[in-house]
């Protein structure tokens, strides 16, 4: 866990200072950072019933390269106790987001990303934990609020990760605040 969120903070700061030396144009923010609430819906998949996993926190860094493309860095956690094990879910992936900014108010956006997802357990003092592949595709809408903040009304994402051989095919919702920093 620490390893993840160290690794998680200087990506997060690499990535800030790149996009804050690209150019943006017209408005456009150079980086925008995401932080807010999620919900996940755990699809184990072999015959098992899902699991809702209602507490948990979203976070990402997008560097804007111009008015529609941007990367993005995308970091969750998802906790919950059941039967009196302590699950955590946790999500890291990046690539491509497109958003489309004709509307000064409104402006959704889309993004495709691969990373891996790290899925840990604990009971007594003793605990597990396995590492796999995770992609993720979806997209949501952002409501401006100010120049500078935003609220990410909804994002909706389908979670593909690949845990014990098989695919699971999951769901996350996320909604928070977004800071636009940067713009020319």
């Amino acid at each position: 866990m620490r390893k993840i969120s160290v690794g998680a903070v200087a990506v997060l700061l690499l990535g800030f200072v790149f996009v804050t030396s690209a150019s943006a144009q017209d408005g456009t923010p150079q980086a925008e950072v995401f932080g807010g609430y999620s919900f996940l819906r755990v699809n184990p998949g072999g015959g098992s019933s899902g699991e809702n996993v209602p507490g948990g926190w979203h976070a990402s860094v997008a560097g804007n390269f111009n008015r529609w493309f941007g990367i993005a860095g995308d970091f969750s956690g998802h906790y919950k106790t059941i039967s009196g094990v302590s699950t955590n879910a946790h999500l890291f992936t990046f690539g491509p987001r497109f958003t489309a900014r004709t509307n000064e108010t409104f402006q959704p956006f889309a993004h495709v990303q691969v990373g891996g997802a790290r899925l840990g357990a604990g009971f007594g003092g003793f605990g597990v934990s396995d590492t796999s592949f995770a992609a993720v595709a979806g997209g949501g809408v952002d409501v401006k609020i100010s120049d500078r903040v935003a609220w990410r009304a909804g994002q909706f994402d389908y979670v593909l990760t690949r845990f014990g051989g098989s695919e699971q095919h999951n769901f996350r919702f996320s909604t928070g605040v977004v800071f636009r920093l940067g713009s020319k």
